[in-house]
């Protein structure tokens, strides 16, 4: 008997996708009598080894700051609760959309997008660095767990909502556009494409789109909140901000001298809600107009369903447009990048000219190598890295390391 003819199928739309119906894994395996395919793909990426690293990994503050600052790992549990909060309006699958949530980070480089920027500079001449790509590279080739086969071996549906969930990556002809228009589709995407096609022309499922909404709604809120526990502005930095304001106003009307921390949560709790309510009405009317027979109707659409409305979407717009000079580029924040980028490129050079530094798990097939191959395999190790290890390994090989404070 099936897993879901075993438990009774929750309340599930016609757009959704279904697990019972999935489009497989890349090696088979037999069906569980207890937890569908989704559900599979979702604690295999929790129990791997780069869900745990989030928790040491930077998202705009680093580990030494506070406690209470988000890491790649705290920013990921907040993505996946909004995420499966509008799956659930929507009838989507849950725990597809958990997965995509869970994963989505896993790419991502010590000291946040600086150790992006740096990797990607480092490999200039090797095909580039880009975390999305990365994170398929975990999940179908760096984890090792499995006896079988590297990778975590997830269904087709995880990953293409994985490498899609910002939309595609090439048109009906193949050329590369969006964010890869300039340089192209990663290599790690396209080598993996060829094995198995996730028709990278169309837009991901609805539930990868729900993921992908949620990342934008919790890194709003949540680095307005950082930024304001961090002091690198105001309140009243915030009043001129469509949506923000208002909700800034609404509180000093109902609650006339609260404490700046209550003000803060409250603050950041009507953010969130405000953003999920407009994405829940703007879908509902876009899955309206769509009526969509089934999940692929949504990927055909030619445009995303799950979606803000124009007005929550220039809120949107306007709340990064402010993070980007008072949070990411704040001098404060600006000096602690410059020493990560710094650490970064040290170790990279230093491993790609010695690969034999590295433990002898990444080495052991590396005799007679190109140079892309090595570097790659130094990129990757690095990827890996926690901020504290990066740290670590850089105090190890050089004499002097900043302290990033």
């Amino acid at each position: 008997m099936a897993y879901g003819e075993r438990h009774g199928e929750r309340w599930r739309a016609p757009y959704a996708c279904d697990p019972a119906a999935s489009r497989g894994r890349l090696h088979g395996v037999d069906p569980s009598p207890t937890r569908g395919e989704f559900q599979r793909d979702r604690d295999r990426i929790i129990h791997s080894t780069a869900f745990r690293r989030l928790k040491h990994k930077t998202q705009v503050f680093v580990f030494h700051e506070g406690d209470h600052y988000r890491t790649r790992l705290t920013h990921t549990i907040e993505v996946s609760q909004i995420a499966r909060a509008l799956a659930r309006s929507f009838g989507l699958d849950e725990d597809l959309a958990e997965a995509l949530a869970l994963s989505h980070d896993l790419g991502h480089t010590p000291f946040g997008h600086t150790g992006e920027d740096a990797l990607d500079a480092c490999m200039a001449d090797y095909g580039g660095f880009d975390h999305n790509a990365q994170a398929l590279r975990i999940v179908t080739r760096l984890e090792r767990r499995y006896a079988e086969h590297d990778g975590l071996n997830l269904t087709w549906e995880t990953l293409e909502g994985l490498v899609k969930h910002n939309g595609p990556l090439v048109d009906a002809g193949g050329r590369a556009f969006g964010r890869y228009a300039a340089k192209g589709v990663p290599g790690a995407i396209l080598e993996y494409n060829a094995r198995q096609d996730l028709a990278l022309d169309t837009h991901a499922s609805a539930e990868a789109q729900a993921a992908a909404i949620a990342d934008d709604i919790a890194y709003d809120a949540h680095d307005l909140d950082d930024g304001l526990r961090a002091e690198l502005f105001d309140l009243d930095a915030l009043r001129a901000l469509p949506l923000v304001g208002e909700a800034l106003a609404e509180i000093d009307a109902r609650y006339p001298g609260l404490e700046r921390p209550r003000v803060i949560h409250e603050l950041i709790r009507r953010v969130i809600t405000r953003m999920v309510e407009d994405v829940v009405a703007e879908t509902g009317r876009r899955l309206s107009a769509l009526a969509p027979a089934d999940a692929d109707a949504i990927r055909f659409a030619g445009a995303p369903v799950v979606a803000f409305s124009p007005r929550a979407a220039e809120a949107d717009q306007a709340i990064k447009a402010f993070l980007y000079p008072n949070v990411y580029r704040h001098p404060r924040v600006m000096r602690i990048r410059s020493e990560a980028d710094q650490v970064l490129r040290d170790l990279f050079a230093r491993l790609f000219a010695e690969p034999a530094l590295m433990p002898d798990e990444w080495t052991r097939d590396l005799q007679g190598a190109d140079e892309a191959r090595r570097a790659r395999r130094v990129a990757d190790y690095l990827a890996g890295m926690t901020d504290a290890y990066a740290l670590i390994a850089h105090r190890r090989l050089f004499d002097v390391t900043p302290d990033l404070r």
